[in-house]
Formats: structure tokens, C-alpha cells, sequence
């Protein structure tokens, strides 16, 4: 009856929100590592919906929300307020659809599931540009006056970028407000990092991390499809992914992960 309940509450629901919880607390996940970021997403979302639905008992007399949350309990994981000095929460935000006003749901949701007041440090991967069309500093200023106004409100220390080379990272900085702390450069498209770039960051004391994720973390099509195989005929197309936010809660005298999870936000489309 589990997943019958579960297809009736996303009828009637128009957002719905997932949250993985600390997956150092999954043991099937620790067990298989997935050969991709993107395989990893797909995994726990899967696990996460197939586990939610599983909880769900038969009696339908629970309220039906606009907005629905789907978590598994037993994993998450809030942080203790007193080894809060001793923790670095970081995270990375991946915006599928184009309003930047999801920035700020998605640091209040993090702040929320984690039990803190604010993130060290933020990192946005803004949406994909068309095809054919080439990343410029207008396309990405309203995502980073967004974040502005959250370091601005307490809610985020510092802020970075992903993917920008020499002169999008320059023009960034010149124009910026509150100035980006570090830049991520993706492995695959350079295996050296541009002398150029590496030049520039080094000037103005910004910190060039590497990472391997894809343009795309989660597209529409790969959420949709996940959503159809863990709830049957739950209308999974008209469920359009917003964002998705990885987050990492670090012990800073040991280097060593304490806590890892995702949270994400989609939306059902009316038509």
C-alpha cells in the first residue's frame, strides 16, 4: 500500500521536497561506490523515494500538502550546536531551472536539515546556457547578487563559482560586491590548470578547487525517469526538477567527511 499512498500524495501535491540525510548513515551505499556523480544522485534519490513510500501507511487521513517532503528519518542527521566551531558545512548548488530566487530556498532548506544557522561556504553551478550561446558575467549576475544578499544576511560566509576561466572570473570579480572565495575547474576539461587562470587566483587570493562533476547533475529526464521506476504512475512528466544541493559537513582539525547528503526541490507543471 506503500507506494499507492505515496502516488496519492504527489496527486495532490505541487512541490515536493527531498532530502537524502547524512549517507555515511546509508550502509547499502556504503558499500557500492558509483562510478559517477551523476550515478550517485540518481542512487540516492531512488533509495530515498523507494524508502519514503515504503513508510507510508495505508490510512491517507495524514494532510495533503502543497508541499510535499520526502526524506528517510533514520538518516538524518542534524548538527550538534556545540561541535559547531569544529565543523566547515560546504556546499554545491546545482540550479536546473533559471529563477534565482530558488538560491535562497535551497540555503534555507540546507539550514534547516542541518540544524544550523548558517553555511561556511557555497558553490553555484548556474543552469546550463542554450545551445550555441556562450557563458557570459550578465548571465550569471543575478544568480550571485541572490547570494549576495545571503552573505549579506549571515547566511552564507563565502561564495564560489564553477567552471569560470581567466576572463569570466575576472569580470566577475571586478563587478562583484562580495567577491567569489574559490572557483572549481572540472578535471575532465583540463588535466594542468591554465597558468593564466591559476595567475589571476593567486593575485587576488581566490582558492582553485578541482572537481568531476557533469554540466548537468540531474536533468529533467533522468529525475523523471527515476521518479516513474521508484513510484508507478505517479505522472513522473510533469515533475520538472529546480535545483539540487550537495552538502558536506567537514571535522576542520581532521580533514575527514562527518556528514554528506543531498537535498533538492522540484515542481509540478499544471499542464
Amino acid at each position: 500500500m506503500g507506494t499507492d499512498s505515496a502516488r496519492a500524495l504527489l496527486e495532490r501535491a505541487a512541490t515536493l521536497t527531498l532530502q537524502t540525510g547524512n549517507l555515511l548513515n546509508w550502509g547499502c551505499l556504503r558499500k557500492k561506490c558509483p562510478a559517477t556523480p551523476a550515478e550517485e544522485v540518481r542512487d540516492c534519490i531512488q533509495k530515498t523515494l523507494t524508502e519514503w513510500s515504503s513508510k507510508i501507511g495505508q490510512d491517507l487521513n495524514q494532510e495533503m500538502l502543497e508541499v510535499l517532503e520526502c526524506t528517510v528519518a533514520q538518516a538524518v542527521e542534524k548538527i550538534n550546536p556545540e561541535e559547531r566551531d569544529e565543523l566547515k558545512v560546504s556546499a554545491k548548488l546545482f540550479l536546473v531551472g533559471s529563477n534565482s530566487s530558488s538560491i535562497r530556498d535551497a540555503v534555507d532548506l540546507a539550514c534547516s536539515a542541518l540544524g544550523v544557522a548558517q553555511l561556511d561556504s557555497v558553490i553555484i553551478a548556474p543552469p546550463p546556457v542554450e545551445d550555441g550561446t556562450s557563458l557570459s558575467v550578465e548571465y550569471l549576475q543575478p544568480y550571485w547578487q541572490e547570494l549576495e544578499n545571503l552573505v549579506q544576511n549571515k547566511k552564507i560566509v563565502a561564495i564560489g563559482t564553477s567552471d569560470l576561466d581567466k576572463t569570466l572570473l575576472e569580470q566577475l570579480y571586478l563587478w562583484a560586491q562580495v567577491k567569489p572565495s574559490s572557483n572549481q575547474v572540472n578535471l575532465a576539461s583540463c588535466c594542468v590548470m591554465p597558468p593564466d587562470l591559476t595567475a589571476f587566483a593567486k593575485q587576488f587570493d581566490i582558492q582553485l578547487l578541482t572537481h568531476n562533476d557533469p554540466k548537468e547533475l540531474l536533468c529533467e529526464a533522468s529525475f523523471q525517469e527515476v521518479l516513474q521506476e521508484s513510484i508507478q504512475n505517479t505522472k513522473a512528466h510533469k515533475w520538472i526538477p529546480l535545483w539540487l544541493l550537495r552538502y558536506s559537513v567537514i571535522v576542520k582539525s581532521r580533514g575527514i567527511i562527518k556528514s554528506k547528503g543531498y537535498i533538492m526541490q522540484a515542481k509540478k507543471n499544471a499542464c
